[in-house]
């Protein structure tokens, strides 16, 4: 006799909807925030300023810098500014994710996303396209602080830092993209068009955010009217009876009123809640001393990331003569990007996935691959520099796995949005926020890009001592503790990840 699952069936729409799939979604829409950066970054999108020789003759410049007539410190501020709006939402978003579908507060981050990159379209001068930047920064805030943790629910457990290193893969891959897009767009069109063009390929998924059935993440309770205080009025969207079948995720979604809606009093209600929420739970995250660390040489490495990415065609255009400076750094950072994240995945896999041998890998990988980049720029030869400073990416690379593995193991499943949130925060108002900038008035007081990259690129050594140091640190991987509840019992989520269910939906079905 055919056995009945415990789990009700669930409606057919998105049948389609598999953990692949999610994962597949999530690493396009990384890759197009960092298509934007890279192009922004680009010789053909940022162009050149406005230059004068000895004998009066003056040029008008090109791109953004041309046409805004921007300083080098302008144009560093311009590639910083959308980590202006990023670092003050992260963390809001992160609380949010308590009280909403943390499922719909990446669609509302990705609209935002695609109306502030068409405004960097319109923009007419650095005070109007800098405004818009902080919004992009807002937009991309909510994917940041959320995407990771729905991966590391969904994946495999004897594949998590593979998958993270196909999601964070996007990273280098998007830089590079962004700068051959930028290149080709900006030189045969105008650099307004580069940013239309993305917010068309944005718009579909930040649709998608909204029109498809939200997901739940591991240590959040599903957000349901009936469990709210009695003294405020609200109407969200609660999400049950799922079924994976077949390796397909199928969601019933039952929404009371309009999903997500909140009446005002709620949110005057509850504003000191989430603030002391976040007060305590950021505590909590400052005095884990791996966590700590894993940041330290996050921000140090970071800083120098940062740099490379903005500055990295220029300074290759001025130290080497290259002429094709966007199509060569992008091509290196394409191909370097994508074998060394995988690789840094899957060794981390391989040796096992442990919070200590993650810093093991972090250490070698960013040591050796200082040495390289170091050394790649004390050769005259375009040739030696380029075949040192790929085998330095390529190393440097293989960290993107593994530090957010520990960032996202060594919390509370419920503390891990607020941990990627606060991450970001310090790696980027610590490390790249500053280092563009910084590095544009180093090079405006040496008028040297050769010692500029120099001095820049040391600062990867202090990285790799900070993470050193992590592997003698005590450290417990935390992702199958029970959550706290925030109030009662009943905010305790007991959601089972997509992967999990299916196996438990399977498992009924053989026993009935």
């Amino acid at each position: 006799m055919a056995g009945v699952s415990s789990v009700p069936l669930a409606a057919p729409n998105p049948s389609w909807f598999s953990p692949k799939i999610l994962l597949t979604m999530f690493c396009i829409i990384n890759m197009l925030t960092y298509i934007d950066r890279g192009t922004i970054a680009s010789n053909g999108v940022n162009g050149s300023s406005r230059t004068c020789t000895e004998s009066g003759t003056c040029t008008s410049g090109s791109g953004i810098q041309g046409d805004f007539d921007l300083s080098n410190f302008e144009d560093g501020v311009l590639s910083s500014a959308f980590m202006v709006g990023l670092l003050i939402s992260s963390p809001v978003f992160a609380t949010l994710a308590k009280s909403f579908n943390p499922f719909r507060l990446i669609g509302f981050g990705l609209s935002v996303w695609t109306f502030a990159v068409i405004g960097c379209g319109f923009s007419f001068n650095f005070w109007s396209i800098t405004v818009c930047r902080m919004l992009v920064g807002v937009g991309e805030a909510s994917f940041i602080s959320l995407a990771a943790p729905f991966i590391d629910d969904n994946a495999p457990a004897a594949q998590k830092s593979a998958w993270l290193a196909i999601f964070y893969m996007c990273i280098p891959t998007g830089y590079a993209m962004g700068y051959v897009y930028g290149g080709l767009v900006g030189s045969n069109l105008n650099w307004r068009y580069a940013f239309w063009g993305e917010a068309i390929l944005m718009f579909p998924f930040a649709v998608l955010g909204f029109v498809m059935k939200p997901l739940q993440l591991k240590g959040f309770a599903p957000i349901q009217s009936k469990e709210a205080p009695s003294d405020i009025e609200t109407t969200s969207c609660e999400t049950e009876d799922v079924e994976v079948k077949d390796g397909k995720i199928a969601m019933k979604d039952e929404c009371n009123g309009k999903c997500s809606s909140i009446s005002s009093r709620l949110i005057g209600s509850n504003y000191w809640d989430h603030l002391s929420r976040f007060a305590k739970d950021t505590r909590v995250l400052l005095s884990n001393k791996v966590y700590v660390v894993n940041a330290l040489g996050s921000i140090a490495y970071n800083f120098v990331l940062g740099a490379y990415s903005y500055w990295g065609p220029k300074a290759g255009y001025n130290i080497y003569n290259m002429t094709d400076a966007d199509l060569i750094f992008g091509g290196i950072t394409i191909v370097c990007g994508i074998v060394g994240t995988l690789a840094g995945g899957y060794i981390l896999d391989l040796i096992s996935s442990t919070i200590t041998n993650a810093f093991k890998l972090l250490s070698v990988a960013t040591f050796l691959g200082a040495i390289f980049c170091f050394s790649a720029f004390c050769f005259k030869s375009m040739y030696p520099f380029l075949a040192f400073f790929a085998v330095g990416e390529l190393l440097v690379f293989a960290t993107q796995a593994p530090v957010n593995y520990i960032n996202l193991q060594c919390v509370k499943p419920n503390m891990r949005p607020l941990s990627m949130a606060i991450a970001t925060v310090a790696l980027h108002v610590f490390g790249d926020v500053p280092s563009s900038p910084l590095v544009g008035v180093l090079q405006d007081y040496v008028n040297n890009w050769r010692e500029t990259a120099l001095i820049l690129t040391a600062i990867l050594f202090p990285a790799a001592g900070f993470w050193f140091i992590g592997t003698f640190l005590p450290s417990v991987d935390r992702f199958d503790e029970e959550t706290e509840p925030d109030t009662s019992p009943t905010h305790e989520s007991s959601t089972i990840p997509l992967l999990e269910e299916k196996t438990t939906t399977e498992a009924t079905e053989s026993i009935t």
